[in-house]
């Protein structure tokens, strides 16, 4: 009995004294809640609500479906112009959206890029934004999703960790994309980021996915090596593998 009341108490960081009682009462054992309660405390384990709670990382497994994160990155043109790139991105599918780019992020561009974003149809079923304390993000925007039922998520100060999945994105297309490549100007920047993005979003495989992307195409039958074409993207940076039509 005490092994299951601890166990109950660690797996539903929510359940009082009574409801691991009642739990108990179904498997066929009588104890009563302050029972519950003294085994919890020589354990260590404070009563709910005050008993430690999901981590972060469940907290995100738990909401990805309706979470969306956001971020910047920049990027140094071969004139050593820096441009500030805007993206979002759905944390259960992956999925990226540009919002764009800029040389001058001030709160009234970066505000635009939120209202833009609500006619995309995106926002309809989210219920959170994680993005960090860049005084880029000001108040306006964040008055953009509140105002479409979305509670604003800031994360803490110098810990890249809590929006782990814009940052892995970063990662990925300046690894496989940006540190390849000499951009020219913002036509060239835009061009090479929508390229990079339909890439990443309907052919790269992601370990989280099960080496799936995020927008996977309907299941082939197993073809011959023959038939398999090759399609390069940004001049061969990136390659493609296709079935050949038949």
């Amino acid at each position: 009995m005490r092994q299951l009341v601890l166990r109950f108490a660690r797996e539903n960081p929510r359940w009082g004294c009574p409801r691991i009682a009642g739990e108990l009462l179904k498997l066929g054992m009588r104890v009563s809640p302050s029972t519950v309660r003294r085994l919890l405390l020589a354990a260590g384990l404070k009563p709910a609500p005050r008993r430690s709670g999901p981590s972060w990382r469940d907290f995100l497994r738990q909401q990805a479906a309706s979470t969306i994160a956001c971020d910047f990155f920049t990027v140094e043109t071969i004139s050593l112009r820096r441009f500030y790139v805007l993206f979002f991105i759905e944390l259960e599918s992956r999925r990226v959206h540009l919002a764009g780019c800029t040389t001058n992020p001030t709160g009234d561009w970066v505000t635009q890029q939120a209202r833009n974003l609500t006619f995309s149809g995106l926002l309809e079923r989210m219920r959170f934004l994680i993005h960090d304390r860049d005084s880029k993000f000001s108040a306006t925007f964040d008055e953009v999703f509140r105002s479409e039922g979305i509670k604003v998520i800031h994360t803490p100060v110098r810990a890249p960790q809590a929006n782990a999945y814009a940052e892995r994105f970063v990662r990925s297309v300046r690894g496989e994309c940006l540190d390849w490549l000499l951009i020219l100007g913002r036509r060239h920047l835009e061009h090479v980021l929508r390229t990079y993005t339909t890439h990443y979003n309907r052919e790269r495989p992601h370990r989280g996915l099960a080496l799936l992307p995020p927008t996977p195409a309907n299941a082939a039958s197993p073809p011959n090596a023959n038939e398999i074409q090759r399609r390069d993207r940004l001049g061969g940076l990136i390659h493609e593998y296709h079935q050949a039509a038949a």
